[in-house]
């Protein structure tokens, strides 16, 4: 393999795991049904005081205001939020769109990288890509299933430079709906999707390398 088109698989996939990561971390936002399953799943009505029904309308509409581009507006329907909470919650859609675009522009620039490789008859860059794809997520659910509650504050503590996600339910009573062990649920159905890409990239590749043996 040449030196250029091992640079050109190599960035290709980068790209391609950025791809698979945005992919699974929006497909999880997306996914209503693993919430809802959890409202029974973690008692939530029962912890937080509030009946389902108007626990779905305030979650769907947290959802709807982090699933829209642009510039919107968080506002619930039933629960009040204080300034700090609209804040927070403002940081958390600016990196929820940052994965947006892992998966717009990756699955764009994946393409069109796919079609240059296949017409250069190379497929290292799967092998690539189900590797990266698949350690990273082998690693982190180890420390999630170890010591979730601490990877939970390091996440906070890294991606956020205030305190204002450490809610006061008094003012900001939706964190009463929003237990920790969902955002460990929606952890690891982000690493299934991960694995899942890395699996698919891996079959490609196997596929592909069989075909050209074939041929030769």
């Amino acid at each position: 393999m040449k030196k250029g088109i091992w640079w050109l698989q190599a960035g290709l996939s980068v790209v391609l795991t950025l791809f698979i990561i945005g992919v699974s971390v929006v497909g999880t936002l997306a996914f209503r049904p693993l919430y809802y399953a959890d409202i029974e799943r973690l008692r939530i009505a029962e912890s937080s005081g509030y009946s389902e029904e108007e626990i779905r309308r305030n979650y769907d509409a947290l959802i709807d205001y982090n699933m829209a581009w642009g510039d919107g507006e968080l506002s619930f329907p039933s629960l009040p939020m204080s300034e700090n909470g609209k804040t927070h919650f403002e940081e958390v859609k600016d990196i929820f769109d940052v994965f947006k675009y892992f998966a717009l522009c990756g699955g764009i620039l994946g393409a069109a990288g796919i079609v240059f490789m296949a017409r250069k008859r190379e497929c290292r860059y799967l092998k690539m890509t189900a590797i990266v794809s698949f350690a990273l997520p082998a690693v982190l659910a180890v420390f999630v299933a170890v010591c979730w509650d601490t990877v939970f504050v390091v996440f906070h503590k890294l991606f956020f430079r205030n305190d204002y996600w450490l809610f006061d339910s008094a003012t900001d009573p939706v964190i009463t709906i929003l237990p920790d062990a969902f955002f460990m649920h929606c952890a690891l159905l982000i690493f299934g999707g991960i694995v899942a890409g890395a699996l698919l990239c891996a079959v490609l590749y196997a596929v592909l390398r069989k075909k050209r043996a074939g041929k030769s």
